[in-house]
C-alpha cells in the first residue's frame, strides 16, 4: 500500500544522511543551542527529564534550522558528534565550594569521557561541569585528545559604568570562580584605559571600590544556586566567528606557569578547537596573583595538587582514582 509520502513524492536518488554539524549534550538542559546544529543528541540518566528536554525543542522544530533531535540514556545516540558539551555532574550545594565537587565529579567523568571518545573520537569537548578548570584537565587526561580539542567556559567581568557590555573590555584570568584574577590594567571602554583615568582602580586604595564588581560576579553564582538550586550555562553560539573568548585552556609556558594547568585566558576559538591564545600584558602584581598557589584554587588544595599526579598512582591526590 502506497504511503502518503510515496504518493506525494518520487525518489530519484537515495540520499545518505550525514549530519554536517552534530552536537551532543551530556546532561540534559542545554537545548538552547538546538538551532545551531544539524543534529542534536541528548544524553542523561534521568529518563523523564531526558524525554521532556527532547520534546521541548521538537515541539518548536518548525522554527529551527534543523529539527533532527535524538536522545538516550546510552551513548549510542551520539556517534560522529562534532562537539560534545558536558554539563553532567554532581550539583553544587548551597555554600559548597567548587573544589568539594571534585571527587564526585571525577568518578562521573571516568564513565562519561571514555564513552564520548568511543563514539566520537574526532569531536571537540566543551566542559561546563564544575569545577571546570580541574575537570578539563581530568577530561584531557582521560580522553587523550590534543590540548586544543578540550576546553571549557571561562571568566567574564561585568561592568558598572552603564555602558553596553560590548563596548567594555576586561578580562578575568585564572580559575573560573572564586580565585579568578581581574586584570585591571587592561580594562578599557572604547579603547580608553580606566587605569589611566583612575590610578587606584582595583586596589585597596580605590575609593570607587571596583573590586566589588569582581566580588559580585563571583558571589552571584552562589546566590543563583541558593535561590534556584543550580545554574544552567547555555552555549550561545557554536559558529566559526573566530571571536576572542575567555576559554579555559592549558597555559603551560605562559605567565610563568611551568605545569600543565588549565586556566581561563582570552583565546580565539574556531570550530576546530582553540587555535590561538591572546597574550595579555600583565603587571607584576597580576602575574604574581595568577601564579600564586595561595590564590589559585587549582593549586592551593592539598587534595588536588599536584595535578601531574594524574599520570601516576599517587594516593595523596584525589585524581589517583582515575590513574591506571
Amino acid at each position: 500500500v502506497a504511503t502518503c509520502k510515496d504518493q506525494l513524492t518520487h525518489n530519484l536518488l537515495k540520499e545518505e544522511q550525514t549530519p554536517q554539524n552534530k552536537i551532543t549534550a551530556v546532561g540534559a538542559g542545554v537545548v538552547g543551542m538546538a538551532d545551531l546544529a544539524d543534529e542534536l543528541a541528548l544524553v542523561d540518566v534521568i529518563e523523564d527529564k531526558l524525554k521532556g528536554e527532547m520534546m521541548d525543542p521538537q515541539h518548536g522544530s518548525l522554527f529551527l534550522r534543523a529539527p533532527n533531535i535524538v536522545s538516550g540514556k546510552d551513548y549510542d545516540a551520539t556517534p560522529n558528534s562534532n562537539l560534545v558539551i558536558v554539563t553532567a555532574g554532581a550539583h553544587q550545594q548551597d555554600g559548597e565550594s567548587r573544589l568539594n565537587l571534585v571527587q564526585r565529579n571525577v568518578n562521573i567523568f571516568k564513565f562519561i569521557i571514555p564513552n564520548v571518545v568511543k563514539y566520537s573520537p574526532n569531536c571537540k569537548l566543551l566542559i561546563l561541569s564544575k569545577p571546570v578548570d580541574i575537570l578539563i584537565y581530568v577530561t584531557w587526561k582521560i580522553s587523550g585528545f590534543p590540548k586544543n580539542c578540550v576546553t571549557g567556559s571561562g571568566c567574564n567581568l561585568d561592568s558598572k559604568l552603564g555602558v553596553h557590555p560590548l563596548s567594555c573590555h576586561g578580562w578575568v584570568l585564572g580559575e573560573r570562580g572564586d580565585s579568578g584574577v581581574p586584570v585591571w590594567s587592561g580594562v578599557n571602554v572604547a579603547g580608553i584605559s580606566l587605569k589611566n583615568l583612575h590610578l587606584d582602580l582595583g586596589t585597596d586604595k580605590d575609593k570607587e571600590q571596583w573590586k566589588e564588581v569582581h566580588k559580585q560576579v563571583v558571589e552571584s553564582a552562589y546566590e543563583v544556586i541558593r535561590l534556584k538550586g543550580e545554574r544552567l550555562h547555555i552555549l550561545g553560539h557554536w559558529t566559526n566567528l573566530r571571536r576572542v573568548l575567555p576559554i579555559s585552556t592549558v597555559i603551560k609556558g605562559f605567565y610563568g606557569i611551568k605545569d600543565d594547568i588549565f586556566l581561563s585566558v582570552p583565546c580565539i576559538w574556531p570550530q576546530n578547537g582553540t587555535s590561538d591564545l591572546v597574550k595579555v600584558t600583565l603587571t607584576p602584581e597580576d602575574r604574581y596573583t595568577l601564579g600564586d598557589p595561595k590564590r589559585a584554587a587549582i593549586l592551593q588544595s592539598p587534595s588536588v595538587a599536584p595535578l601531574h599526579c594524574l599520570v601516576g598512582s599517587c594516593a595523596c591526590c584525589l585524581f589517583y582514582l582515575i590513574c591506571d
